[in-house]
């Protein structure tokens, strides 16, 4: 009888995990878009600012922390810094960390020269 109570819980206990891990994948992923538009999609910017896709983590997370903390100059990213929990901030260096490096992230002149 107890097992089949344990099984029962197990049961229904697995789609709560699906969706609390579903949640945290979609808010990551929303955070991330914002980050798009100066570096590019998934973290591959095409010039001008930094590649995120494939940096380690704990760099991304110490850049983040000066960026806040202003030990690293920066109007853009000191307001983007100073909007995010640290687990906001771990969340997406985990997700560039995941994200494939475009091996060439420079876009086609125009004229297809």
């Amino acid at each position: 009888m107890n097992t089949r109570i344990g099984w029962l819980a197990f049961l229904l206990i697995i789609p709560l995990i699906a969706t609390a891990e579903d949640d945290n994948t979609s808010h990551q992923r929303v955070l991330a878009a914002s980050c798009a538009a100066c570096h590019g999609t998934n973290g591959n910017s095409v010039g001008g600012t930094p590649v995120l896709a494939g940096l380690d983590r704990s760099y991304f997370v110490l850049q983040m922390k000066a960026f806040r903390s202003g030990e690293r100059s920066s109007t853009v990213m000191y307001t983007h810094a100073k909007g995010l929990t640290e687990e906001e901030v771990v969340s997406l260096a985990e997700y560039f960390f995941s994200q494939v490096r475009a091996t060439s992230a420079s876009p086609t002149p125009l004229g297809g020269l």
